[in-house]
């Protein structure tokens, strides 16, 4: 095999097959089999093959995630049926499970408390905060007033820029300024609106400095260091909570509620102290969150950092959910930011998106805001659940058998009595990698 150990020169121009053959004769001992390996993930319609080459840059093939469903969510008042992508053995199913069960105990109740998105322009000024304080009042509105031919769309739907603020943060670093704006951008995520905006502010940030009578030579060369939207939206907050008498907790696995409840309230108590389980109970969190905001299109990286940014707002990584018995009565909750969007993106452009946006009801991005929050709160009770009565690996290990299995391309009948091996005695790798060779010698 030919190992590269030198730069590509010009891999972005070279055609698809060129950039597939290059990469199957340098890393692969085998060209020819890389090469129908990679092919083997073209979709046979040339068409759809060429709209998944041009979301991204440099394509070679498409890389498969399964989408599942989860149904039987009972949210505020309405069933979804909700589209879930992710590799991850058993979150579908445990996610589902949950929403079965609190289906019958009044469901999830969800609401959006706000939807304000934030941008910024970081800038810097060499004079004091006082006269820069003076040069904004007196040119906010101009401002304000040249973004209108990028703004006037959307205050057409009802959002736009809603607030422009001065920000003096030259206690952190030397002469740092920023102009924070608030955006509402209704069903739309708003990131390329939002930028824009926020480039045309600094455009004109900087022409209204260089004509500024107040200001010094030196003053007027106030510099722009960049203009970006923030994916921390602490105001862009969702709450789903699900609720019920503690007796009604009571099913197969769950033969003591108020015991089952009080551990449970324990467990959360736990990750709100302890940032090393935090950090997992809000990871499980983000296996419903981030399973929904990919299978809708929208982009789960934003929505992680600002979740996990959120979790940290006190001084502390701390848990995203919430729960108490009072009076008698359990309740668990969570509130997170998520700053997602139903028109625009990828939401109009990849047919699967469109069927999972379809499968839900073609929701505003309020109501995918509400549907993604519960399906994280669904995943965490189902967790939390599994971890304080039959431990987290029982249902965990069985469902990723079926991977072990594929992984060594067992038979039906080498299937059949593995199964039932495992429903008396733990999986774990090795046991089953030991009872398929004592099967096959």
């Amino acid at each position: 095999m030919s190992m590269n150990t030198n730069a590509v020169s010009g891999f972005s121009k070279l055609s698809k097959e060129e950039k597939i053959n290059w990469i199957a004769n340098e890393y692969f001992a085998q060209p020819t089999k890389a090469v129908a390996t990679i092919k083997q993930y073209w979709n046979s319609d040339a068409k759809l093959q060429q709209l998944h080459d041009e979301f991204i840059e440099n394509t070679i093939t498409n890389f498969y995630l399964p989408l599942g469903i989860a149904p039987n969510f009972l949210i505020n008042g309405r069933y979804y049926s909700v589209p879930m992508v992710i590799e991850e053995s058993s979150v579908v199913a445990a996610a589902a499970k949950a929403a079965k069960f609190w289906s019958t105990r009044g469901g999830f109740k969800t609401m959006v408390l706000n939807t304000e998105k934030i941008g910024q322009v970081h800038f810097l000024f060499k004079g004091t905060t006082a006269q820069l304080q003076s040069f904004f009042d007196k040119t906010k509105d101009a401002l304000l007033a040249a973004t209108e031919n990028i703004t006037k769309n959307m205050q057409k739907r009802g959002g736009g820029i809603l607030s422009l603020e001065l920000r003096d943060k030259t206690a952190e670093l030397p002469h740092y300024y920023q102009l924070h704006a608030t955006f509402e951008t209704k069903d739309s995520m708003g990131a390329n609106f939002i930028n824009s905006c926020l480039e045309q502010l600094a455009k004109s940030l900087k022409e209204a400095a260089l004509h500024y009578a107040d200001f010094s030579s030196a003053e007027k060369d106030l510099t722009v260091v960049m203009s970006i939207l923030s994916n921390y939206v602490p105001n862009c907050i969702v709450r789903a909570e699900v609720s019920c008498k503690v007796e009604e907790l009571a099913e197969k696995k769950i033969e003591n509620p108020q015991e089952f409840a009080e551990k449970l309230v324990q467990a959360v108590r736990i990750a709100e102290i302890e940032p090393f389980r935090a950090v997992t109970h809000n990871k499980g969190i983000m296996n419903g969150v981030d399973a929904v905001v990919l299978a809708t299109g929208n982009d789960f990286r934003a929505v992680e950092a600002g979740v996990h940014a959120y979790a940290s707002r006190c001084g502390r990584y701390s848990s995203l959910s919430h729960a108490q018995i009072e009076n008698g009565i359990f309740t668990f909750w969570v509130e997170i930011p998520l700053a997602l969007g139903t028109v625009g993106g990828l939401t109009s452009l990849h047919p699967l998106v469109k069927m999972a946006l379809e499968i839900l009801g073609k929701p505003s991005a309020s109501e995918l805001m509400q549907v993604v929050a519960a399906t994280g709160l669904a995943q965490n009770f189902a967790a939390l659940r599994s971890l304080t009565t039959t431990g987290i690996q029982e249902g965990h290990m069985k469902m990723h058998l079926n991977n072990i299995l594929n992984q060594y391309q067992a038979t039906a009948d080498e299937r059949k009595t593995i199964a039932a091996y495992f429903e008396k005695h733990t999986v774990s790798h090795a046991s089953v990698v030991e009872l398929i060779e004592k099967l096959r010698k």
